[in-house]
């Protein structure tokens, strides 16, 4: 089979009729379309995405700072846009690319079009790309840096845009949890959403939790306040100290964007000194890294990650195989996993780590997001996985 590869244009700066954006990549590719959402420019790290709904909890996951996000389902905007399905107040993905132009929503929980939201919180993105093309170069190539400019007039620079491609410096070395997580310590209590009840409030919760804050999902929280939590959220440079002071009952450490190496800096001693407490630990996503390197293991950036909600994961202590929803670009080596330190679930995609426990401690994480915002539902057990290893290590 032939694999097809982007078009390239003329670099003369020529814009095709009807064209009002275009996406630049620093390997010289230039793909033309329509502008969507905010005027400007933009410039990350371009990945594909596969879900086939949950586009606003993508674009508002923090875990995507510094990257621009290629949906591959054709329909976003099918289900507008609302104030419930944000997963932070202020969107970290840098721009978005589609195949169709924007559709018009079609659903009663919308407040706003997709366009208009985007164009409150600064976003820039392009429509009229072929994504398979795309998708295609990225799982070949890697992911590329490129740039998205939108400009009504048409006017480009193709020669600057490149520049910019060019000079993004990437994720790899990058310590992005600074630039999402909280600025002080909070409380959460919000659960769930449910039909017609909407979210919940948590009111007499039973287990004390320490979120640490490397760029956490709200329905995360949510999944934790649901079970009983009371969740006090800290700051990714919180100290060893700040988290204590709570004294907790169980200590999460939440996903987030960039190298978990650089992160690691600050971040492993204080999760080194969490686990010689011995307390209940669980890590989602980047904190699933961090927990790993303060065990001694290590981690490197993947080819492309993965992305998408429909990645299978088998759980090796059950067999069972569990239908996961992903974000990450970098991944844990196994083979660097320590004694006393195995995986518990791995990828059937890639055969790549997807989770690991201590043995003999309360202590695991997961590569992927058992939260399932969006979807799917398969791995919300591991909450309450986490939940019982605090009541046996309470009782």
């Amino acid at each position: 089979m032939t694999i097809e590869t982007p078009p390239k244009s003329s670099t003369s700066g020529k814009v095709p009729e009807g064209c009002t954006a275009v996406l630049v990549l620093a390997d010289g590719n230039v793909f033309w379309g329509q502008g969507i959402g905010a005027q400007g420019d933009t410039v990350g790290e371009v990945c594909f995405n596969t879900s086939m709904t949950g586009y606003q909890e993508i674009l508002t996951d923090p875990s995507y700072a510094g990257q621009i996000i290629t949906f591959t389902f054709p329909h976003i905007g099918n289900v507008g846009a609302n104030l419930e399905d944000l997963e932070t107040t202020t969107p970290s993905a840098r721009g978005l690319i589609l195949r169709a132009d924007i559709t018009d929503p079609s659903n009663w929980r919308s407040v706003q079009h997709l366009d208009a939201w985007l164009k409150s919180n600064g976003l820039t993105g392009i429509a009229g790309l072929d994504t398979r093309a795309m998708t295609r170069h990225i799982r070949d190539s890697g992911a590329p840096h490129g740039c998205i400019a939108h400009n009504l007039e048409g006017q480009f620079d193709i020669e600057a845009l490149r520049a910019k491609a060019k000079a993004f410096a990437g994720l790899e070395g990058m310590d992005l949890a600074k630039d999402v997580t909280c600025r002080q310590t909070y409380h959460w209590d919000e659960t769930p959403w449910t039909l017609e009840a909407g979210y919940g409030k948590a009111e007499a919760p039973r287990h004390k939790v320490v979120a640490v804050d490397y760029g956490a999902k709200r329905n995360i929280l949510r999944n934790l306040a649901g079970l009983d939590c009371a969740v006090t959220v800290v700051p990714a440079e919180a100290t060893l100290e700040d988290i204590l002071v709570h004294q907790p009952d169980g200590i999460f450490l939440s996903n987030g964007p960039g190298d978990p190496a650089a992160t690691g800096a600050y971040a492993v001693p204080v999760v080194r000194g969490l686990v010689e407490k011995g307390l209940p630990i669980f890590g989602i996503c980047l904190g699933h890294q961090i927990l790993a390197l303060a065990l001694g293991a290590k981690t490197e950036k993947m080819h492309l990650g993965h992305r998408g909600a429909n990645h299978p994961v088998k759980d090796l202590e059950t067999g069972r195989v569990e239908i996961t929803s992903q974000n990450h670009g970098f991944v844990v080596l196994d083979e660097s996993l320590p004694e006393g330190v195995e995986p518990s679930h791995v990828s059937l995609f890639d055969g790549s780590n997807e989770g690991l426990r201590v043995i003999g401690k309360p202590i695991f994480s997961v590569q992927y997001h058992p939260e399932a915002s969006p979807g799917p539902h398969d791995s919300h057990y591991l909450f309450k996985r986490f939940i019982a290893n605090i009541e046996k290590a309470k009782a």
